[in-house]
């Protein structure tokens, strides 16, 4: 290698060492949750990159200035970076809202349980998970806003808590929503911290990940991601998406679903408002159409029943769940995969026009799967109705020997049509989880699956505290099913 290679490898590598505010934890954001790059990467720094780059070059007889010009360019663009930075954080300086105290959890959100294993992190709020998004994948929330100040929190418990939480969902596919804003010098984790959390990630929390969405993205980032293009490969940057305002999240999302801190709905309604030059424009909202006679997705159960000659089980959940008894009871990970995007729309739009669906076209069991708790998400109502989210909510203070029977007391409470289709869907859980040798979808692992599914609350969204009570509650009913299904005899039985 020559001097100037040799140079070239210096410099960039006091680079790393020196360029230390942001930059560091949304490279850790990308890499955490990027299933191409090689566990080796860890391990790996730009001046590496760059000098292969530079050996490369050498080899193809560069001249010294040429190389001298690619350091250059390094520079400004690192000096670029570094100027932006300084700009961004003066105006939040400026910004009468911003202060070095994290930003508080929104009021849907419900504390942890003081007994919880990582009480000390989870009250921050800095980590939600909201349910799932419109075609059935977890929604992960990183809140930048909600990280106290360095000196507050014990970022080895953090890390942990990342773990933690993560060990639940990753086995099935997932989003992630990071919020940038509020990120600032004050609570950014160091420089070890974040060597440390990309050296424990390995690949089981990577592989499942479907698109990351940066939400408020700056300048600074979007500079961040040039240069550390070299370590990004080119088909996870597919699965990049910038989203410079909230409304955008709506075309992919269930936005009512997601855990928004009011810091970032602030600076969301700020950056609107100087689109405009004036107040923020309102979100347009298409009026909404009346349903179709054949209409399946988004309308009651209610309506189903009266537009399809009274049949008890929608038609969606009967020939999904027919179909996937017969095909899909030995599939591992069932319920855990996504399909297709543009699949399900189709199928959908089939559905909703009272035309024939023959899953076996699409040669994917994952298909039906997804269909099932997608039609049981867009329900106006969930299957088991607002009216259970308090007492679902109230489960862990029960006695664990009694949760069985008031499981039982809250189901039989259940309006009869809806008590009909709950009896049918748990008694098809109960069938897949006997093969949870094969499947591996246990009482436990479906109940993450379909818990957030079966109810939600009237209004706000479903904090990561909450659903604990609703994970345990589902399970119980799959786990108990013959038991907490035993008794009540309503007229319209249905065997699934």
């Amino acid at each position: 290698m020559s001097h100037s290679a040799e140079q070239l490898h210096v410099d960039l590598t006091h680079f790393i060492n020196d360029f230390r505010s942001l930059l560091l934890f949304y490279l850790f954001i990308i890499l955490l949750i990027n299933p191409l790059i090689s566990v080796k990467y860890h391990q790996l720094t730009l001046c590496v990159v760059t000098s292969r780059c530079a050996d490369k070059s050498l080899n193809s007889s560069v001249k010294e200035d040429k190389d001298h010009t690619q350091m250059t360019s390094t520079s400004e663009l690192e000096q670029l970076a570094e100027i932006e930075l300084e700009k961004e954080e003066q105006e939040e300086e400026e910004d009468q809202s911003v202060t070095d105290a994290p930003s508080l959890p929104p009021s849907s959100t419900v504390s942890p349980d003081p007994s919880h294993p990582y009480y000390d992190v989870a009250r921050h709020g800095i980590i939600q998970v909201c349910g799932d998004d419109n075609y059935g994948r977890k929604l992960i929330i990183f809140s930048s806003c909600c990280l106290p100040p360095s000196h507050q929190l014990n970022h080895r418990r953090l890390l942990e808590y990342l773990k933690f939480t993560l060990d639940q969902y990753v086995e099935m596919d997932y989003i992630l929503v990071y919020f940038h804003h509020g990120l600032r010098s004050s609570n950014k984790p160091s420089v070890k911290w974040l060597r440390e959390a990309y050296s424990e990630f390995d690949r089981k929390y990577k592989k499942n990940l479907k698109t990351l969405y940066v939400v408020h993205p700056t300048n600074f980032i979007r500079i961040l991601w040039n240069i550390f293009k070299p370590l990004i490969s080119h088909k996870f940057g597919k699965k990049l998406t910038y989203v410079n305002y909230l409304a955008e999240l709506r075309d992919h999302l269930n936005y009512e679903q997601l855990v928004v801190p009011p810091d970032v709905l602030r600076h969301d309604e700020k950056l609107r408002a100087a689109q405009r030059g004036g107040a923020p424009p309102s979100v347009k909202t298409p009026p909404p159409r009346p349903p179709l006679p054949t209409q399946q997705f988004g309308v009651s159960l209610q309506y189903i029943r009266e537009k399809n000659r009274e049949a008890v089980i929608p038609p969606v959940v009967c020939q999904t769940v027919a179909y996937l008894k017969e095909k899909g009871l030995r599939t591992e990970g069932i319920f855990r995969r996504s399909a297709r995007v543009q699949v399900i729309k189709d199928v959908q739009k089939l559905y909703n026009l009272g035309k024939p669906v023959d899953f076996d076209q699409y040669a994917d069991v994952h298909v039906p799967a997804v269909i099932l708790k997608t039609f049981l998400r867009e329900l106006p109502e969930p299957l088991l109705t607002f009216r259970v989210y308090s007492q679902v909510q109230d489960i862990l203070s029960v006695e664990s020997s009694l949760r069985v029977s008031r499981c039982k007391h809250i189901v039989e409470s259940l309006p009869e049509h809806h008590y009909i289709v709950t009896k049918f869907l748990l008694g098809f859980l109960h069938t897949v989880s006997q093969q949870s040798i094969v499947n591996k979808m246990s009482p436990s692992n479906l109940a993450c699956v379909f818990g957030v599914n079966l109810v939600w609350p009237r209004h706000g969204s479903i904090s990561l505290s909450a659903l604990t009570p609703i994970n345990i509650f589902t399970e119980i009913l799959i786990e108990h099913f013959h038991t907490v299904f035993g008794s009540r005899g309503p007229a319209a039985q249905v065997a699934p």
